[in-house]
This record gives C-alpha cells, structure tokens and sequence, in this order.
C-alpha cells in the first residue's frame, strides 16, 4: 500500500469511529506509549500537549509549534490507526495566522486537528466570542483547502480555564459547530447533568468528554451519548507518578523496592521487537 492510500483509510477509518458508538481515544505521550496503546487494540489515539512537554522537560503550553508538528509526525507514522493532534491554540492568536499553522499540521499524516479557545493568559482565559468562531472557520476553511480529510475539532476551555460556564460553553460549541467543527469537545465538564447538556445542545455532532480521574466510567458516558473519551495528560502522570515515587524511596529510604514492583524487562522490550 502507498503511503497515501495508507494515510487515506487511517482517516477514512478515523471519521467512521465517529459515526455512531461511543470509543475510548487515549492519549499516549511519545511513540512507545503510542505504540503500545495501538498493539492494546485501541482504535484511535489523541496527543497530549502536557504528557509530550514533559518528555522534553518543558511545562504545558511551552512546546514550539516545530516541537508539535515534529511529534504529530512521529507518531503518525508509528502507528496505523488515527491520531488526533492536540494543537492546543493553533500556535496563532489571528485567523489568518491560524489557517497557516493548520496548514502544516495537517501535513503532518494526523487523522484530527484540535483547536482550542484558550489564551493562555489568567486575566482574560478566553479569546473573545467573534474572534474564537473566526479561529474555527480559518482551521476549517485551511483543512477544506488542504484536501486531506483531517477532522476537526472544536475546543472550548472555559471549565479549565477558570470560566465554568455551562450556558457559555454551549454557546461557544454550538457557534464552533456552525463554523465546521466536526466534534466538539469542552474538557473539564464532569457531571452528567452538564455533560448530558452538551451532548444534546451539539446533537448529532459526536462529543469528547476528557476523563482524568475515577468519576466516571465508560458505559456510563456511552449512556450519556458521547462519542469519544481521552483522558488527555493522565497516562503521562500516572507514568510519572511510578517513576517519581521510585526516585523518591531511593533517595530518602536508600532502598529498591519499588524497583521489584515495575514490569519485567522482558516484556517492555518484547513490546517493540
């Protein structure tokens, strides 16, 4: 098979997922992670912006747009199922601008784009109204120009950001949807009451519901009607969490015996032959 006939069903496959059903869409933080979650049978994985900073000893947010496309690449090509790329802001705070930068993410061999309405700023988190729905449109308008098929999905940040708004974000996901985002997606929306209120507000548009913690499950959100479920940088911290808390016994108790308790050589290694 080509390489773009390769890409070609990778994101035909990837837009089926959304069709109906509900799947689960990890978030791996490097291509061994990725790797590794693909050979578990997941269907689809989703970047991580805070899992892959930390790999490269950065904070979220901190990563260069060559950074992100660099890693969207890698691990695109190291797997065979969709990968959505956490595009985070799109690296660009003008349409314009941001039409660009999708333009070389989509290049990148991702099957699903990101675009969040975050500012990153605490005094103002989000980006105003009009100019977060002219964002959506030029990421839209950039994927129709590209031909390739990528799907996109709308962000909006305000349950994270400091502004849990639900009246709000159902505004912002309904106008992203209007402006061509393919699935919508407000992380830190946790009850099923508010989840349940999205889901309907976007109808049919599939939802992304981010799960971070033990307060839900996956039957139940497939009952709720969302579509995808991530668990953005948790799998990096629970990753880290291992390797923290056996740096932390090593070097206050001067013993190993969190060591004893990781997975054999054998089978970490046996994963990549």
């Amino acid at each position: 098979m080509s390489p773009s006939a390769r890409l070609d069903r990778i994101r035909r496959d990837f837009r089926d997922l959304h069709r109906a059903g509900c799947f689960l869409i990890p978030n791996p933080w490097d291509v061994g992670s990725a790797r590794y979650l693909a050979a578990r049978g997941v269907k689809a994985l989703a970047t991580t912006s805070s899992g892959f900073a930390w790999t490269l000893g950065k904070a979220d947010t901190q990563v260069t747009v060559d950074q992100a496309l660099a890693h969207f690449a890698a691990v695109a090509e190291a797997v065979e199922i969709g990968v959505n790329g956490d595009f985070e802001g799109a690296y660009a705070v003008d349409p314009d601008a941001v039409a660009r930068k999708v333009t070389r993410a989509v290049a990148t061999g991702v099957a699903g784009l990101s675009v969040e309405d975050s500012t990153g700023r605490a005094d103002d988190p989000l980006f105003g109204f009009d100019l977060a729905v002219a964002r959506v449109k030029a990421a839209r308008e950039a994927i129709d120009r590209s031909g390739t098929g990528v799907l996109l999905t709308g962000r909006s940040e305000g349950f994270i950001a400091g502004r849990p708004d639900l009246t709000e974000t159902i505004r912002r996901l309904q106008a992203y949807r209007a402006a061509g985002a393919e699935c919508l997606y407000a992380p830190g929306i946790r009850t099923a009451e508010e989840i349940a209120a999205v889901v309907r507000a976007v109808a049919p548009a599939p939802v992304n519901v981010l799960v971070g913690g033990n307060f839900t499950t996956v039957a139940a959100l497939g009952a709720l009607g969302v579509r995808r479920i991530s668990v953005g940088g948790a799998l990096a911290r629970a990753a880290w969490h291992g390797f923290m808390g056996a740096v932390d016994e090593i070097l206050t108790e001067g013993t190993f015996n969190r060591l004893t308790e990781a997975r054999p050589f054998s089978e970490i290694d046996g994963l990549f032959h």
